[in-house]
């Protein structure tokens, strides 16, 4: 299998895991269940559990809110709803990269 349709199929089984996981209530805890074995060491401590998965789910809370409270009225998305999420799309495409190049730091 190519790598291009590798990816492909990676990006359609994850959309589907999305989406499931969105229907069963699940989508932020399955995130944070990634987010933990990706960054929490194995042998941290309870606490340091508990506040990651406090200061995640605060972070999740905040974006899922503000993207509530910056949509324009109406059923359909304006201009500027479109443009803010571009916006915050950009933003964590920003942090993606340096999370990335974090991550890689340890693997030379």
């Amino acid at each position: 299998m190519s790598e291009s349709k590798r990816r492909q199929h990676i990006n359609k089984l994850a959309s589907e895991l999305t989406k499931d996981l969105t229907d069963k209530g699940k989508l932020i805890e399955a995130g944070f269940a990634i987010f933990a074995k990706m960054v929490i060491p194995k042998d941290a401590p309870a606490i340091q559990f508990i506040e990651m998965q406090t200061a995640f789910m605060a972070g999740a809370e905040h974006v899922w809110t503000s993207v509530m409270n910056i949509l324009d009225p109406g059923d359909e998305p304006t201009a500027d709803d479109l443009r803010r999420m571009d916006l915050i799309q950009l933003e964590l495409d920003e942090w993606r990269k340096m999370m990335r190049a974090r991550m890689n730091e340890g693997k030379h």
